[in-house]
């Protein structure tokens, strides 16, 4: 098999490392591995610059993988990429929508055994990009509110296995407690779904399907499909706030009357302030961003044949 360039976060913790190394160990039984831990993207940079043709493997969770994405599209490297993922991170969003083991010996099988799939990728207008999930309003102030439950939560327990997946269910309630409601036009392929004269509490570009270590927030979404799933809540309602917040942990908010669910390859968002939340990295205050989507950019290893 090709050698192996593994790209690791140099912040990651004790746990981490003894976890990786169980899975370089099964990745050196078959090729040749090289690991580099970066920690900006200068670093990350230089290390991409020095891969060759050596395959790249991202050990990390969706930020690490958001990152080695955007850095290859930068470098108009990514058309020709093959990347494998070793999930490392406490969501690990994008390993589950592709069904990659978030056991790190057997996802370091599917490296060795699986099959490259095309990928989607999500671009926005200033040449940002999205691997998993972009969403605004409500969404967006649970992944502020997340994060630091995620945070504290990660400190209970020991290593992988603790409370840090809570995070952003915990977020998303607050968040539906005391929303913050936002007034915009959402268009997808041109078609209005919602305008300015009604205000929704949140709205959805998913790649894939979940966000915040497992909550499927377009659940329907594929990152090989050629397309996006759009999905906007219009619960504003106290009591429907409340009630959306729960079907989503439940995995049923996509039935409710008050939410537009649909696909489309380009959307765009525009009308008063809002925050945005691109694969857990939040950004803003904005007040218009579209974007669309990139067919087969590049292939990631998943199971199969």
């Amino acid at each position: 098999m090709d050698p192996l360039l593994v790209i690791t976060n140099s912040d990651a913790g004790t746990a981490d490392d003894e976890t990786l190394a169980a899975a370089l160990a099964v990745l050196r039984e078959r090729c040749s591995v090289e690991v580099t831990a970066t920690s900006d993207p200068g670093e990350l940079d230089s290390a991409l610059h020095r891969a060759g043709g050596r395959r790249i493997v991202v050990a990390g969770g969706d930020g690490s993988m958001h990152a080695v994405v955007a850095a290859l599209y930068r470098r108009n490297d990514l058309e020709d990429a093959v990347l494998g993922l070793l999930p490392l991170g406490t969501g690990n969003d994008f390993a589950r929508t592709n069904h990659i083991p978030l056991d790190v010996e057997e996802a370091a099988r599917v490296i060795l055994e699986g099959t490259p799939r095309p990928m989607d990728l999500i671009v926005d207008e200033v040449g940002e990009i999205v691997v998993n999930n972009v969403h605004a309003g409500a969404g967006a102030q649970a992944s502020r509110r997340g994060a630091r439950w995620k945070k504290r939560l990660h400190e209970i327990g020991v290593g992988k296995v603790n409370l840090g997946k809570l995070g952003y269910p915990i977020g998303a309630l607050q968040a539906a407690v005391q929303p913050p409601f936002i007034r915009v036009r959402v268009e997808a392929d041109g078609e209005v779904l919602v305008d300015l004269d009604e205000p929704i509490l949140m709205v959805a570009v998913g790649n894939g399907a979940d966000v915040g270590g497992g909550t499927a927030l377009t659940p329907g979404a594929d990152p090989g499909d050629g397309r996006v799933d759009v999905m906007v809540s219009r619960s504003v309602g106290p009591l429907a706030r409340v009630a959306y917040a729960a079907a989503l942990v439940a995995g049923r908010h996509t039935k409710r009357d008050d939410v537009i669910y649909q696909r489309a390859t380009t959307v765009t968002v525009s009308g008063e302030e809002f925050w945005c939340s691109a694969d857990g990295e939040i950004y803003g205050p904005e007040r218009h961003r579209s974007w669309r989507v990139q067919p087969a950019a590049y292939k990631l290893v998943v199971p199969g044949p």
